[in-house]
């Protein structure tokens, strides 16, 4: 796999379409090539407790922002045709997809590659598989869990690691 894009959701609640922000990172030839940060209104518009003390994001911090279509449409382009790699991708597939879903947007079938569940497979006897110990043994230092960009790197990290664990980079 010569080009992915890694990428994180951030939920505002726990309804899949509530995503508030989103990171994006593109790797090609082993190389991160860019990299992109956007909140999103999310849908429904209201936070809960639980999610505000996980990501720090409030209503305040995305009333002005942008819905889910004005981002994507900015970012399509820029992955179309690489896979997308996640840690713990069957969140973020639900989410892109629900989102999809909500706004009437055909879905692409994007194709998903899950770093938990690799890591899991190919690094045994860590402490446990979560992305900041992951991407630890991965040589990536997670510094701001749950901002969206941060865990798009650290994922990129880990599917790097993975790749060339695997000889196919």
């Amino acid at each position: 796999m010569e080009r992915f894009a890694s990428l994180d959701f951030e939920t505002a609640n726990w309804n899949m379409t509530s995503v508030c922000s989103v990171g994006i990172v593109i790797v090609e030839n082993g190389e991160i090539q860019d990299k992109l940060y956007s909140l999103i209104r999310p849908q429904p518009n209201f936070y809960s407790y639980r999610n505000t003390q996980i990501h720090g994001l409030k209503k305040t911090d995305t009333l002005e922002a942008p819905v889910f279509p004005e981002v994507w449409e900015k970012i399509a382009p820029r992955i179309k045709g690489m896979p997308l790699v996640a840690h713990n991708s069957v969140f973020d597939e639900a989410c892109l997809k629900a989102t999809y879903a909500y706004y009437g947007m055909p879905y692409p079938d994007y194709r998903f590659y899950c770093t938990y569940r690799l890591s899991r497979k190919l690094f045994k006897g860590l402490e446990n598989y979560q992305l900041h110990t992951v991407s630890a043994y991965c040589g990536y230092e997670l510094i701001d869990h749950h901002y969206a960009l941060a865990d798009a790197e650290a994922c990129a990290a880990i599917m790097l690691k993975i790749l060339r664990h695997n000889s196919l980079l």
